[in-house]
């Protein structure tokens, strides 16, 4: 990805035209090419993308969905307060390899309905479980990102069986978050509660702040700072609800995953960034490897926990190379 930086030279005014002359007829030409479909573990493809659109699950909450392409199914998990719309870079590479992609916007989140209960992990879980169903996806790859790792776990252990060849999780928050006397590397609370304090003060200016900090590490010494990058989190993080966003907090700081990790039966790679501030390394990915009965962990010297958006190429060719093995 290209960072923004402040002023604009001739040089970038020239740059920035030839890569939209580039677009221009690299697009409709991704568009239209017929890519092969992966061949799935029993020879056969797993059906075809069916665009976009909206399925409602049994207690009436719209959740939206994109699936796109043949091949073997690709399954993205956005984080908190996100929606499907930041696994983009991801879900261009994806489709241009040859797999099926599909990300859908939590319930409350993005352009789903914007809930006032079920905004829990045993729902969220189960959303994504109708919505499989409904696809009629089978073979899949599921790859969660923070609150998105937690939801890949639960929904993997639950709801997964015969249905998931492989998970991912990136910066994810399993197995818990919080302080706890069984967790005492954690959190505690007032962590939280100042979340909660200011998504209720201020949401507009918190959806500034927290992309402007730590969440891509752009409050670190010459870190490229991207105000694209920034105001496309605003942007998504305002598109959802604030109930269901403000619920959303406990549901990933305080669901304790231990039991779903240890559940999990199919490979799963760990990928977390060393200098992750939002979600501590040592309190996640470091117990979760222990967890995991087919688990493969790498991390990431110096990456922040917006790492798919950061550091998209290297996060990509891993996540392929573990995908293909």
């Amino acid at each position: 990805m290209t960072d923004e930086t402040s002023g604009t030279s001739r040089r970038g005014l020239i740059t920035t035209g030839a890569m939209a002359a580039a677009l221009v007829v690299a697009v409709p030409a991704l568009a239209g090419q017929q890519v092969p479909a992966a061949a799935t573990a029993n020879g056969k493809t797993n059906g075809k993308g069916k665009g976009s659109g909206m399925i409602t699950v049994k207690d009436g909450t719209k959740i939206f969905y994109k699936d796109w392409g043949t091949g073997q199914p690709i399954v993205f998990h956005h984080g908190w307060p996100l929606s499907s719309d930041d696994w983009d870079t991801q879900m261009l590479f994806f489709l241009g390899k040859g797999f099926r992609v599909i990300a859908h916007d939590r319930r409350g989140h993005g352009r789903s309905t914007q809930t006032d209960t079920g905004n829990e992990m045993d729902t969220y879980a189960a959303d994504v479980a109708e919505l499989m169903a409904y696809l009629d996806i089978r073979n899949a790859v599921h790859i969660g990102h923070s609150t998105g790792g937690g939801e890949v776990a639960r929904y993997v252990a639950r709801h997964g069986r015969g249905r998931v060849a492989k998970a991912a999780l990136i910066g994810a928050v399993p197995p818990i978050m919080l302080r706890t006397a069984n967790n005492p590397g954690g959190l505690p609370l007032e962590v939280f509660d100042g979340l909660r304090k200011a998504l209720a003060d201020n949401r507009a200016q918190f959806y500034r702040d927290f992309p402007t900090g730590p969440f891509y590490g752009f409050n670190r010494t010459n870190a490229k700072v991207s105000e694209g990058v920034i105001d496309n989190w605003w942007r998504q993080g305002m598109n959802g609800g604030i109930k269901a966003q403000y619920d959303c907090i406990k549901a990933f700081s305080e669901t304790d995953f231990t039991d779903d990790l240890k559940q999990i039966d199919v490979p799963t790679l760990v990928l977390h960034g060393e200098d992750d501030q939002i979600v501590p390394i040592a309190d996640s990915a470091h117990l979760a490897i222990k967890l995991l009965k087919h688990g493969t962990l790498k991390t990431y010297p110096g990456l922040p926990h917006g790492m798919c958006t950061t550091h998209a190429e290297v996060i990509n060719r891993d996540l392929l190379a573990f995908i293909k093995g």
